[in-house]
């Protein structure tokens, strides 16, 4: 019997990977969207083969509507509050009216648990939810799975290609743990495919510190790579600190300061690596970071 899921944020870029990994591997999709989502990305679903439905996403019953028999809500919305504390509060509230058994939240994101309240926005946020998921009558399963590997040719200010240099604050051993949104979307078909998936499962394409990744790109580049060592991390709390005053950007959701803060996690050393769930599904093949770069023939 095929296993029906309901994936709340299909439109966006991990959302519609997650999507096509759900129907790689016979599942049968429902999207729910907002009523101005652009109608060429709902023919764009249904074309695949989704079944498409635009809601007021403020309103539980009728979503409820829309997840009844299903076996699993998968949220990969994003957004500031508003999305993650009152959208997807409603999409969780609607799932337990429908009876759904589990749900999976939009984390898609670095291990949170043990990182200092208040000092990572977007990870507040989170968390916050959590707080109100812990205590809901259903199954929840959360993915951490460290940075998005895209960032390093994209967003992350880590390899500095023109100036061959690794961007190091704190220690240069620290591990990092990055995973490609295509692997990120394989492993989240596959749990919510799971009837006995656990309330965490971490996962990362590849772990590599600072100093690997000086060996590393040096390698790739065949041009000596250095680090780069601004500072400590109490530093970089202080220009995080100035960014974030001076282009405060609240309302944007990945201001410079917020990436920076992101970055600042990785690399402060209270995130705890634990037991990893790559192996729990045999058919995803892991990307490393080498492969990754090499495929996508990184301006080294």
């Amino acid at each position: 019997m095929k296993k029906k899921v309901v994936v709340a944020g299909a439109t966006g870029n991990l959302g519609g990977k997650i999507v096509k990994a759900l129907l790689a591997r016979g599942a049968e999709v429902t999207a729910i969207t907002r009523l101005e989502t652009e109608k060429q990305k709902i023919l764009d679903l249904r074309e695949k083969g989704v079944a498409v439905f635009q809601v007021d996403t403020d309103n539980q019953s009728e979503v409820a509507k829309y997840c009844k028999g299903a076996d699993c809500v998968v949220s990969a919305l994003a957004g500031l509050r508003e999305t993650i504390m009152v959208t997807q509060k409603v999409l969780l509230d609607a799932a337990i009216e429908a009876k759904v058994p589990a749900f999976i939240p939009s984390d898609y994101s670095i291990d949170f648990t043990n990182l200092v309240e208040g000092d990572n926005r977007n990870l507040d946020l989170r968390r916050e939810f959590h707080h109100y998921l812990d205590e809901a009558p259903i199954q929840a399963t959360t993915i951490f799975n460290g940075a998005f590997m895209e960032l390093l040719t994209t967003d992350m200010p880590l390899i500095l290609n023109k100036q061959k240099r690794i961007l190091c604050w704190g220690d240069p051993n620290q591990f990092l743990e990055f995973t490609t949104t295509h692997n990120i979307a394989e492993f989240t078909a596959e749990a919510a495919m799971d009837e006995n998936t656990p309330r965490y499962l971490r996962i990362a394409g590849d772990r590599l510190s600072c100093n690997d990744f000086v060996n590393l790109l040096t390698e790739l580049s065949g041009k000596k790579y250095k680090l780069l060592k601004p500072g400590g991390i109490k530093l970089f709390n202080i220009l995080i600190k100035m960014t974030r005053f001076f282009s405060p950007s609240e309302k944007e959701l990945y201001p410079a300061w917020q990436g920076m803060q992101y970055m600042r996690d990785m690399m402060e050393g209270r995130i705890k690596f634990q037991e990893y769930a790559n192996d729990r599904y045999s058919a995803i093949k892991w990307t490393s970071v080498k492969e990754f770069l090499t495929d996508e023939e990184a301006d080294l």
